[in-house]
């Protein structure tokens, strides 16, 4: 199947409009890119991604998947665009909450004040259920700070806003609806007060800047490695340990981050 892009720089250079054909046919390339800089391996749905990727061309333009890789490699807002239409996650407010419960029985025993680190976070439903479980347990808020990292841009900025519908809040009592959200709407839109506990930042876990964060008490990541292979899962369990400030807490993975 064949379709053409009129592209300015096409008619500069004097390339008919005509001439330019799509190539989407080997995704490899680009495939192995994601992987290089996301961890992220498609190995077992490479269908899947070669169509996202050719409805992600189509949209911006591109004729072909040599065309994108370039412009992912030399222009920073493309690649984080790929990376945002590609790691669309759903998830939910005290998901696996018998791992948060066990965290809060481990904080009722620290008395000092406590940074948390949240690898990814998402759209914030993970650091916030755990900001909310440490106010029910009775943590005081001065206590806590957590940060929350991901490498999607778009998931952070609905983070940031806190916005839910019905589905990302289904685990949650009226009782704690009543007191930290309020609703517009259809809509729950978290509390200030609680937004305030939890900082959110575009971190890759694979780049050297990541390191920078520092040390953290506690570290949650949940559901994350499960999109890698066993050799990148095993690279990222070494990362997230050291993070640590101490080693006697385990890093909190999901049930499903098999190693």
């Amino acid at each position: 199947m064949f379709s053409f892009f009129k592209k300015k720089e096409d008619i500069k250079k004097g390339v008919s409009f005509e001439s330019i054909q799509e190539d989407y046919n080997d995704i490899t390339p680009i495939a192995n890119y994601f992987h290089n800089e996301t961890g992220i391996t498609f190995d077992k749905q490479i269908g899947i991604l070669k169509n996202k990727v050719i409805s992600f061309c189509k949209q911006k333009k591109f004729y072909s998947f040599e065309k994108l890789l370039q412009d992912i490699k030399s222009k920073p807002k493309i690649k984080q665009e790929i990376i945002d239409y590609l790691t669309t996650n759903e998830t939910y407010f005290y998901r696996e909450f018998s791992q948060i419960q066990e965290f809060i029985n481990l904080m009722k025993n620290h008395n000092s004040n406590v940074k948390i680190l949240c690898a990814p976070s998402a759209t914030g439903e993970e650091p916030y259920s755990i900001a909310i479980a440490l106010m029910e347990a009775g943590i005081p808020a001065y206590r806590i700070s957590i940060l929350g990292i991901d490498i999607n841009q778009d998931a952070l900025i609905k983070a940031q806003n806190a916005v839910y519908s019905d589905r990302n809040i289904r685990n949650l009592s009226q009782s704690i609806l009543h007191k930290y959200f309020r609703k517009e709407n259809d809509k729950y839109v978290l509390m200030e007060s609680m937004k305030s506990l939890v900082t959110f930042k575009l971190v890759n876990i694979f780049d050297e800047s990541f390191k920078n964060l520092g040390k953290f008490d506690f570290v949650f990541s949940r559901n994350m490695l499960i999109y890698f292979d066993k050799q990148t899962k095993v690279k990222a369990k070494n990362i997230l340990e050291n993070m640590r400030k101490n080693n006697k807490y385990d890093v909190f993975f999901g049930h499903a981050d098999l190693f």
